[in-house]
């Protein structure tokens, strides 16, 4: 995947996620950096749960279950 898909990617996964959690988006530099921490995250959990994801759509599936999975633990960590 190049680069450019890579942070589109990104991007696309943060501001999903942004939607999905709090009711909107970060703007593009944090959406861009939740999405790829979420693909990260996405594609560790997803190994573990022994699931592969293939193409552009499996990576934006990953990185966007991976940022669900980020931002739902910042909430945790920032109400205490």
């Amino acid at each position: 995947m190049s680069f450019l898909w890579f942070l589109i990617v990104g991007a696309v996964a943060g501001w999903l996620a942004g939607l999905v959690m709090k009711g909107g988006g970060f703007g593009l530099l944090v959406n861009i950096i939740v999405g790829i921490v979420g693909g990260v995250i996405g594609g560790w959990v997803f190994g573990l749960l022994g699931l592969e994801s293939v193409g552009l759509i499996g990576s934006l599936v990953t990185a966007f279950v991976g940022a669900i999975i980020l931002l739902y633990i910042a909430s945790l960590v920032k109400k205490k």
